[in-house]
């Protein structure tokens, strides 16, 4: 029975079981389309980077002698329809039977449920085998629960897989060592040149000018420096083992004008595409620690596994748990539009330049950069949610819709009423000032909340917990905070309030 298999862009598990099997009668095929490249703007870097991916797997594939049908954006068979595509594939090779891995995605998964229902030959799903989790196992975890608290799925986690535990407890007596994690760095230590892969894609940047395809961000070199494929993940891998874990944990939550990267591990773009599983990034992280790591605390290793086991588990369960409806939750109904700065990084605040202009020119910036500098911006400037997840979804290599949207929605915008995070993230310049050296060379004074040279993050807080008293006035965690709202001198709470809304009604001026 001839079989046709489908493999979406972020579905390159080449260690997949699919692969172990006889090849005979099987068709694989992958498809670059219109349909992904255009319902959101991504970033140039992402969509060259899924496409580069996309191709080399098809050419492992086909080195492993199986049978590969890739359509090429401008192929002229290429109906940019996912559906069309397959519908056409199915009669032109005859197929008797339709299998796919089941998406991460909801829009897709919605659009093969649909396509398979109407199919007049049989059609299977499978697992991804990615993932530690199935797509309900946190659903059915929290059932019951009225919060959805990360902690306690992330120690259950290390529990059930075995996972820094010793005897049921915890390795080195403490689950977290998230308040080891928070250093600011300042050159103490020397950050180590990063491993760039020089995968040629001058054909695939050729290809989207050709066809028109509307991106945003930079990208002005001939190759694509992430790892596209197994190989290089593996060394990349490799490379953060052996030099950057000693120091992840300390500064992973870091920012500095010079250093993009610092001690990240930059393999968040090959997990999210699948061509390296995080449980396979888990154990070589534990192996090399447990054989080499003499000199590497134990805090920069939980750091590092509680942000795949942890968070990265936890937000894909999140959004399966949450989907369709979570798309549309505006809990503190905010409704001002996105600065026009966040697409070209134009702004006096040295910290949202920084920010905006890394992720324009690399299609990156890690966790702290996006929840607390852009993603605190935009909550304190009460922009609509919809514009927020565009914008996340768009610029970042590594960003697909399940990791993207409890991340953006609920972590970093609080739309959700606090189904994900607890309280708003939410702060003024002194937690920046904190964690970078931003504030050293920016326009505006940190430490003032009013006058033309007051720093922004200042007055658009206060405003905020004004504005936002009736859902956030009963949160416990804000507590301290309006009490120290409720101290302050009206006259200055109206001087601050005005000033706020000069920046909220004019956010690119400042």
């Amino acid at each position: 029975m001839k079989t046709l298999r489908l493999i979406l862009g972020d579905q390159l598990n080449s260690k997949h079981s699919w692969y172990k099997e006889d090849q005979d009668n099987v068709v694989y095929c992958l498809f670059e389309m219109r349909q992904e490249t255009d319902y959101v703007t991504h970033h140039i870097q992402k969509v060259i980077g899924f496409f580069a991916a996309m191709r080399d797997f098809a050419q492992h594939l086909e080195k492993q002698d199986c049978k590969v049908v890739y359509f090429k954006l401008d192929d002229k068979q290429n109906t940019q329809s996912l559906t069309e595509n397959l519908t056409f594939l199915i009669k032109e090779h005859h197929i008797k039977k339709f299998e796919y891995q089941l998406p991460d995605e909801h829009r897709l998964d919605e659009q093969l449920t649909a396509f398979c229902k109407d199919l007049d030959i049989d059609s299977q799903s499978f697992s991804t085998e990615h993932f530690y989790t199935k797509r309900q196992d946190l659903a059915t975890f929290f059932k019951g629960k009225k919060q959805f608290l990360m902690e306690n799925f992330y120690r259950d986690m290390r529990k059930k897989h075995d996972i820094l535990m010793v005897a049921g407890q915890p390795e080195g007596g403490k689950w977290n060592y998230d308040k080891s994690n928070r250093n600011k760095w300042k050159g103490e230590h020397d950050i180590p040149t990063y491993k760039y892969y020089k995968n040629n894609v001058e054909n695939i940047v050729s290809l989207l000018e050709k066809e028109d395809v509307i991106t945003i961000g930079e990208f002005d070199t001939k190759t694509f420096s992430y790892p596209i494929n197994r190989t290089q993940a593996l060394d990349q891998l490799k490379y953060f083992c052996e030099v950057l874990l000693i120091h992840f944990g300390d500064y992973q939550d870091a920012m500095h004008t010079d250093e993009v990267y610092l001690f990240h591990s930059r393999l968040s773009f090959a997990m999210n595409l699948k061509i390296i599983s995080p449980k396979n990034v888990v154990d070589t992280v534990l192996n090399y620690w447990r054989k080499h790591g003499e000199n590497i605390n134990i805090s920069q290793v939980e750091g590092y596994i509680r942000q795949i086991i942890g968070w990265r588990e936890y937000m894909r369960g999140m959004y399966w748990a949450l989907t369709p409806d979570y798309k549309s939750l505006n809990h503190l109904e905010n409704n001002n539009k996105l600065p026009d700065f966040f697409w070209t990084g134009n702004t006096k605040m040295n910290c949202l330049k920084q920010a905006i202009t890394n992720s324009l020119d690399n299609g990156y910036a890690h966790h702290i950069q996006r929840l607390m500098v852009t993603g605190n911006f935009a909550l304190l400037a009460q922009i609509h949610p919809d514009d927020v997840d565009a914008w996340y979804l768009g610029i970042y290599v590594d960003a697909i819709e399940w990791v993207q949207l409890p991340n953006t929605r609920g972590m970093s915008q609080f739309a959700d009423g606090g189904k994900i995070a607890t309280k708003p993230y939410v702060s003024s310049g002194s937690y920046i000032n904190k964690m970078s050296n931003y504030c050293d060379s920016c326009h505006y004074n940190k430490k003032e909340k009013l006058g033309d040279n007051a720093c922004p993050f200042n007055s658009l807080y206060w405003n905020f917990l004004d504005d936002k008293r009736q859902q956030l006035g009963n949160n416990f965690r804000m507590g301290m905070m309006y009490s120290l709202l409720d101290k302050m001198e009206k006259t200055q709470l109206s001087q601050i309030k005005e000033r706020a809304q000069k920046i909220i009604e004019n956010p690119d001026a400042f």
